[in-house]
C-alpha cells in the first residue's frame, strides 16, 4: 500500500491508493470518496433483523455518516474566504515550485506554473463549491486538500496538489 503525505510535513498522512485516485492534468489527484456509516463505542449484534420484523432499517443510536477519507485519515475541516485562499495559495505555490524545481530540474517550469494557474482558475470560479481540509495535526502551512462533489451532487471527491505529496510505500 502507499500512503501519500504532505511534502512539507511528512507527519501529515492525506490519502492511500486504497482508494480510488486519478491524476488530472498531471498537476492534481482526485481522490473518490463516499459516505459510510460508523458506529461508536462496542458493536453488539443480538441478531434481530428491523427488515425481517417489519422495521425500519434507520442508523443505530451512536452511528454516523462520515466521510471515508476524512474519518480514515483524521482529516480536519478549515475555513477561508476567497481572498485569505488567495493569499495561501500564492505563498504555498511559490514553495511548491522550489520543491519541484529541486526535485526536477528538468522541468518545464513554466508549463507547470500555466497547469497551475488553469486549475486555480477553475477552483476560484467556483470557490463556494469547495471545503478545505488540513491533516490530523491541523498544519496550515503545508497541503490543503480541496473537497467538492461531482456533477451528481453526492459523490465526494478530493483533489490534492501532486507535487506537494511524498509517497511512502507501506
Amino acid at each position: 500500500m502507499i500512503i501519500y503525505k504532505d511534502a512539507f510535513h511528512p507527519e501529515e498522512e492525506f490519502v492511500s491508493d486504497a482508494y480510488p485516485i486519478k491524476l488530472v492534468d498531471d498537476i492534481v489527484y482526485e481522490v473518490n470518496c463516499e459516505l459510510v456509516t460508523v458506529k461508536k463505542g462496542v458493536d453488539v449484534d443480538i441478531g434481530a433483523n428491523p427488515s425481517a420484523e417489519e422495521g425500519e432499517e434507520q442508523l443505530e443510536d451512536g452511528s454516523e455518516q462520515v466521510n471515508n477519507v476524512i474519518n480514515a485519515f483524521n482529516l480536519q475541516e478549515i475555513s477561508f474566504d476567497k481572498k485569505a485562499y488567495q493569499t495561501y495559495l500564492k505563498k504555498y505555490v511559490r514553495k511548491l515550485a522550489d520543491h519541484v524545481k529541486e526535485k526536477n530540474p528538468d522541468l518545464d517550469l513554466k508549463e507547470w506554473q500555466d497547469k497551475i494557474k488553469t486549475f486555480s482558475k477553475k477552483v476560484f470560479d467556483n470557490f463556494n463549491d469547495y471545503q478545505f481540509y488540513t491533516g490530523k495535526n491541523f498544519e496550515q502551512e503545508g497541503m490543503i486538500a480541496l473537497l467538492n462533489y461531482r456533477e451528481d451532487g453526492r459523490t465526494p471527491y478530493f483533489t490534492l496538489f501532486k507535487d506537494g505529496l511524498i509517497e511512502e510505500k507501506v
